[in-house]
């Protein structure tokens, strides 16, 4: 069966869309009017690492079975989609066309799928016991969630790192970390089953580059655990919130190494806040195994490349890790610090828009 997948965000949501198309289905990216002109003309090209190849595969849309088109934010009707994929940063989802899509998103009552590092509100509200009107300063514009429905809005861990190379056009990606997107069901069970088929039809699917078909990395796993995507919370503030220091910013991989007893010390502090919201050991992921994939990741964050290029908002995993940690009574002097340096440099930035 062909489903119908709205993805907001055309640059990381065009990976998890270059899955789907692989897989047969029909992607509509939403995205600006330059871009979508672009990906309309040329479709898009995602550039996978492949094990035993020296090179990077590129994968370009029109050569897949599945169909794409691209179009802006007013132009997009929700209820003609089998499920939205939100992939866009969290502060984007407030700006203008896209706000009023999301509303038309609430009303149409559609399955929605983060794939972001800052959880959707609803999805957090799953969480039994977690307060989360106190969440909302963490947000650029909360009320963006207002009137979702938790039943119906789920989140992958984004795992899979990605970015556009300064080189290319807009549609061009390169994956730098295949891994997987880890989503938990939804609550609801149509929904879960449709995530369970996409699973499937993405595990299938095979890509034929001249000399056989092969497997392309960066699978979708669906697991029944609400917490798996609590995950990349350990990995974030250990590694990419750890790039950004007051003057300059880090790559990952020494953020992570440069330290690794104090990376260690954060990772699990905030695996343990995970446990004690319900999270199971075998729901994260041991710090060993992501210091090894630390080993690989040569740029900075994509946080702290947006701040130290003069972003007035980022994502706030930062923020919204400790205060949910002040609800469970933790406290972290790295997270503390963390916190401070992000706060501090968008004050700069903020200032700095101000004054042109």
């Amino acid at each position: 069966m062909e489903y119908n997948i709205l993805i907001l965000g055309a640059s990381y949501g065009s990976l998890f869309g270059t899955k789907l198309l692989l897989a047969g289905h029909r992607v509509s990216l939403v995205c600006t009017t330059a871009t979508a002109e672009l990906i309309n003309r040329d479709g898009t090209v995602v550039r996978f690492p492949i094990k035993g190849r020296e090179s990077l595969l590129d994968v370009a849309s029109k050569n897949l079975p599945g169909s794409l088109s691209a179009s802006t934010p007013d132009d997009v009707d929700p209820g003609q989609f089998d499920l939205v994929v939100l992939g866009m940063q969290e502060a984007q989802y407030g700006s203008p066309g896209v706000r009023e899509l999301m509303g038309r998103v609430v009303r149409a009552g559609k399955p929605c799928l983060a794939i972001m590092n800052m959880p959707p509100l609803p999805y957090l509200q799953r969480i039994h016991g977690l307060e989360t009107e106190s969440l909302k300063p963490c947000y650029a514009n909360p009320g963006v969630w207002e009137g979702f429905d938790p039943e119906l809005t789920t989140l992958a861990s984004p795992d899979p790192q990605a970015f556009r190379p300064p080189d290319q056009p807009k549609n061009v990606l390169q994956v730098g970390l295949p891994t997987n997107f880890k989503a938990a069901r939804f609550e609801a069970d149509e929904p879960t089953a449709l995530l369970r088929q996409l699973e499937a039809d993405i595990e299938q699917a095979r890509f034929d580059a001249g000399g056989g078909p092969i497997e392309i990395p960066v699978k979708l796993k669906v697991h029944e655990s609400l917490f798996v995507p609590l995950a990349k919370w350990p990995m974030l503030m250990a590694g990419n919130y750890r790039c950004i220091g007051r003057d300059t910013m880090i790559p990952i991989q020494e953020a992570v190494h440069a330290n690794a007893e104090k990376s260690r010390e954060i990772y699990d502090w905030v695996w343990q806040l995970c446990k004690r919201l319900g999270a199971n050991d075998a729901d994260l992921v041991p710090f060993e195994k992501y210091a090894k994939a630390a080993e690989g990741l040569g740029k900075a964050s994509s946080a702290a490349r947006a701040l130290f290029g003069g972003a007035e908002h980022i994502e706030r995993v930062d923020c919204l890790v400790r205060r949910i940690a002040r609800q469970q009574g933790f406290q972290s002097d790295t997270l503390d610090e963390i916190v401070t340096l992000v706060d501090e440099r968008l004050g700069r930035n903020r200032a700095a828009a101000k004054g042109n």
